[in-house]
């Protein structure tokens, strides 16, 4: 088509140029280290279009790590840091795959409504076999950012916290 067009088509803008979605979020962390979530919109497109306009909006910036359990997972995306505040977008209907819960993958939090993902997520800090097809994956943090992750203060909440103090998209 764009041969048929030619060059005077695109000049005059009428062929636009497709968006470049996002690829993935870094995340700044109060240890003074950061990770990379490479989005996975081929499995979750609507998880990763709620979390990237989070992320763009400084949503994350200064948002604890609320729950941290050793050899399970790290908890954080709520701005209350109680576990039970989420963003003022509405709440997202799953999008279950059959992608594993394993090391580095991010996963979206949500209550016992399987629709209630929102702005919530959790990293693992190992195999999670029995949340597959329960939770959503929305991102994977790669072994090298993973070094990061393992220094999250551990505790249900930790007695101190560390914090996403900067997250971007790109």
């Amino acid at each position: 088509m764009i041969r048929k067009l030619g060059l005077a088509a695109l000049a005059a803008g009428l062929l636009a140029t497709p968006a470049v979605a996002a690829e993935k979020l870094t995340v700044e962390t109060s240890k003074g280290c950061s990770f990379d979530i490479a989005l996975r919109s081929d499995l979750a497109p609507k998880h990763v279009e709620q979390i990237t306009k989070l992320a763009a909006a400084g949503f994350y910036d200064g948002i604890v790590f609320h729950r941290v359990i050793e050899g399970f997972m790290a908890q954080t995306g709520d701005p209350t840091g109680t576990g039970m505040g989420g963003s003022k977008e509405p709440d997202l209907a799953a999008e279950f795959t059959p992608e594993p819960f394993s090391r580095g993958t991010v996963g979206m939090a949500r209550s016992s409504d399987p629709n209630s993902g929102n702005s919530q997520f959790f990293i693992m800090f190992a195999q999670g076999d029995f949340l597959n097809g329960q939770y959503t994956v929305w991102g994977k943090v790669d072994e090298a950012g993973m070094a990061c992750v393992d220094q999250i203060a551990r505790g249900e909440p930790p007695a101190t916290p560390d914090k996403m103090t900067k997250v971007t998209v790109q």
